[in-house]
């Protein structure tokens, strides 16, 4: 604080400016990304724990039979990227891509067997490279994202710089969460712009990556030509279903897609991950409740569309983007930490979209300490291992920030603009 004091008002206003660059956060985030890559194989291997931490004990990895699998094997901090990168190997083998492989890696695959082919492109590199072009592929997809966002480029920068924290968190895990990101609010962005064809692309191709992003299609009912909209969404969905027969027979790629089915209902009914559900049991005892806030979850995400009267409206548009990437993460029973990054830019979009109160600046800034900062050593490990890991702290300002954003859309009115004050 006395280092920043020690500008001249010109000099801080330079420093600010800088900051702000467009340019300035772009390197910023590619070079997160290579910090990252870099460190996770400096960081070697470590003897296999059991359970492996951070994962839920009632996660279906977790089962006896398949955790002995594992036992006295050393391990990487790179284990995603592993998983995805071996999957290509599978699937060009024939072999099942959702079944284990303990000398290769932890974990099941639980993605499509197009995710499998798509990472042919850097299977073959050495891990460092590949994991640093990975990295940089999920960074600038968020940072490329929220650039095409209408909104101007300070307000932009400040959403970016909201960010990037919990992105950082995401790369450290080699995630594919900052992909995700990026597409969905992509999706987005090319329908604002009129462009459909791109718009069902980049969320076709977030759906073969993570079945739940297929809620991005709600954008349809917001925008004119809606069966363009379907007749591109089904070109998409066939395109990219059958990229993997260049590498694998029709009858091995059905067989793949049955796996991937029967993987996803096995790993359905564990853990309630770090999520309304996992929040109502750590908090209130609340066990087996995931169907009931599945269903909740669902018909509270559809009264937003009740607004019929303000779907031409631009405000309304970014809330319910705001909304559907908050949602995606706290109504999902397998969120983890690295998967916040999603929500956190949903809070961001809120928060940058309306009116600057008291009230929403604390619900911006209760995410900013407990979502991003709470599983950083800001907080000390006792803080950390007795009161934001146990009880889930991590996802309730984001419960709160999206239930204020389906107010804000209940409530919005029909004259409503996208607020830019932050210029």
């Amino acid at each position: 604080m006395h280092f920043y004091a020690s500008f001249t008002p010109t000099m801080r206003d330079k420093l600010v400016a800088f900051l702000l660059k467009p340019q300035t956060l772009l390197v910023v985030f590619i070079g997160l990304a290579v910090i990252a890559g870099v460190q996770q194989i400096l960081l070697g291997t470590h003897p296999f724990i059991m359970p492996k931490p951070g994962t839920f004990p009632e996660d279906i990895m977790n089962k006896p039979e398949y955790m002995n699998q594992f036992i006295g094997r050393q391990m990487t901090e790179y284990n995603n990227y592993l998983i995805f990168k071996y999957s290509y190997f599978h699937l060009l083998d024939g072999t099942n891509l959702y079944g284990l492989y303990p000398d290769r890696h932890w974990d099941f695959y639980k993605y499509s067997p197009t995710f499998a082919m798509l990472m042919g492109t850097m299977a073959y590199l050495p891990d460092v490279i590949g994991i640093c072009i990975w990295d940089i592929l999920n960074a600038i997809a968020v940072f490329f994202a929220i650039r095409m966002l209408p909104f101007k480029t300070r307000t932009q920068s400040l959403l970016l710089w909201f960010v990037a924290l919990e992105l950082l968190t995401c790369l450290q895990n080699t995630q594919s969460n900052g992909l995700m990101c990026g597409l969905m609010i992509a999706g987005y962005a090319c329908m604002h712009r009129g462009k459909p064809l791109w718009a069902t692309l980049w969320l076709v191709l977030a759906a073969y990556i993570k079945v739940y992003s297929l809620i991005g299609f709600s954008f349809f009912l917001l925008y004119p030509g809606r069966v363009r909209f379907a007749l591109y969404a089904a070109m998409w969905m066939v395109v990219l279903w059958a990229l993997p027969l260049l590498v694998t027979p029709f009858n091995t790629l059905l067989w793949q897609y049955q796996n991937w089915k029967d993987l996803i209902a096995a790993d359905a009914v564990a853990a309630t991950g770090i999520s309304v559900a996992g929040w109502l049991e750590t908090w209130f005892g609340m066990r087996d409740v995931k169907t009931m806030v599945s269903i909740a979850g669902i018909v509270l995400y559809m009264v937003q569309f009740i607004r019929w009267d303000v779907y031409r409206n631009e405000a309304y548009r970014l809330l319910i983007l705001a909304s559907m990437l908050v949602w995606v993460v706290i109504f999902n029973h397998k969120a983890e930490s690295p998967t916040f990054i999603i929500t956190v830019a949903g809070v961001g979009i809120w928060f940058f979209t309306q009116p600057r109160t008291m009230w929403r600046t604390v619900v911006f800034a209760l995410v900013f300490i407990f979502t991003s900062l709470g599983t950083t050593d800001i907080f000390p490990p006792v803080v950390r291992n007795n009161f934001i890991y146990p009880y889930d702290i991590k996802v309730v300002p984001c419960i709160i920030a999206w239930v204020a954003i389906l107010v804000d859309i209940l409530r919005l009115r029909k004259d409503a603009m996208v607020r830019s004050w932050a210029e």
